[in-house]
Order: C-alpha cells, then structure tokens, then sequence
C-alpha cells in the first residue's frame, strides 16, 4: 500500500485539489528527479527566495550555501523554510487564453531547517549533492578539504510536512469554444542534456568519462 503523508492546513491543496499527491513515494521521485529547489525563508523582516541545489537523503532533504550566506543568520535555532521543486512537462495550447496552461509536477516542503554539524553526516550530504548531478563522479573528482568544509553549511530538512501538485493530459476548453478554427494541443517538454565540452585545460589525453557520455542516452 502506498505510504501518504499526514496533511495540515499548510499543505493541503485547496485550489484544485484533484490535483493534489500525498503519496510520500510520487514526492519522492518530483523531489529525486528535480536539480534545482527554491528555498525561501524570511530575513531581517525580508522574505527571500533563493535557488540551490540539494538532494533528498531517505526522509530528510539536505540544501547547502555559503556560510557567510543572508539565508543562514540565526541557523543555530533552525531557518523556518518553504522548499519547491517544480518540474515542467509540457505546454498545454488551448483555443482560448484563458484556457492555456502546462504540465508539470510540483512538491513543495516546509518546516523548520537545522545545519548540520556532524562531519560524516555533512560529507555524507556532500556526496549526495555530487552524485545526484552526476552518479559516479564523488569518487573520480577530488573531494572537500578543511577549508571547503567550513566554508560550507549544510542544512537538512526532515520531509514530514510535504505534497506535491501534478498537472497532465490535454487541452480543456469551453465547450463553445471546441468549434473555434485555432489548433489546440500540448507541446511536450523535457531535460536534455548535450555532448559534454571539455575544459581547455584538460589533459586531451583523459578520455571523457562514460557517465558523461551516456548522460545524453540516460535523460532521453
């Protein structure tokens, strides 16, 4: 049976709620397939939204930035966040404007963030960070020093206030409208990754890793 996570009045979908995922593994493979997340939180009486990468650990979500950062002021006793991840899968075209609209799957997480202060769990997050850009690439490239560490924050979010929102299928117009001579339909969209470029100061001789390769094959 499906696992779904415990609704609130902060996470429960009031606008279209047919739309609505609270199945914590759906969430998962939104949050899993994502690159980029969108963390805002509040500074200064300032609210920021800021872009980062992350990665999900089991159930919690682990995001970084500098240390120096806006976003961790006042860490020590949590960062009350808002966390998206929003993934576009297709242009819907309808005859109206109105109508117009998009796929997608989106996941949103709140709650209350706390740096981590434990090494392994703090390198641990860093390989994960490294490896959901790029499976197989943590133990090619030389990994953090001191320095780096403490110049780096990790910041880890247990997944226990989330749910998703996801958009499918076809154009729905007004049924007046389904008469109108305009072409309706959807224009699929997808990440696609190019040949990998090679860095100007790369041996020539260090053949391209095969991860990079095939990357293009694994997104298609």
């Amino acid at each position: 049976m499906p696992e779904h996570v415990a609704t609130s009045d902060r996470t429960r979908l009031v606008r279209e709620p047919q739309r609505a995922v609270y199945d914590r593994e759906l969430i998962y493979k939104i949050l899993d397939e994502g690159f980029v997340c969108h963390v805002g939180f509040t500074a200064d009486g300032q609210t920021f939204v800021i872009p980062t990468m992350y990665a999900r650990v089991g159930d919690a979500l682990y995001f970084h930035g500098s240390a120096a950062s806006r976003m961790l002021r006042g860490v020590s006793t949590g960062l009350n966040v808002c966390i998206t991840v929003t993934l576009a899968d297709g242009l819907v075209l309808a005859r109206s404007v109105f109508n117009h609209s998009m796929n997608y799957r989106s996941a949103v997480a709140l709650g209350n963030a706390t740096i981590v202060d434990e090494a392994k769990e703090k390198l641990d997050a860093l390989r994960a960070f490294t490896e959901k850009i790029m499976p197989g690439r943590w133990n090619d490239a030389r990994q953090p020093n001191e320095k780096e560490l403490r110049a780096t924050s990790i910041l880890r979010l247990p997944l226990t206030e989330i749910s998703a929102k996801v958009r499918t299928g076809g154009v729905e117009d007004d049924a007046e409208d389904y008469a109108l001579p305009v072409w309706a339909g959807v224009v699929p969209l997808r990440l696609v990754a190019d040949a990998p470029l090679r860095d100007e100061r790369c041996d020539p001789a260090l053949p391209t890793p095969a991860y990079a390769a095939d990357f293009r094959s694994r997104e298609g």
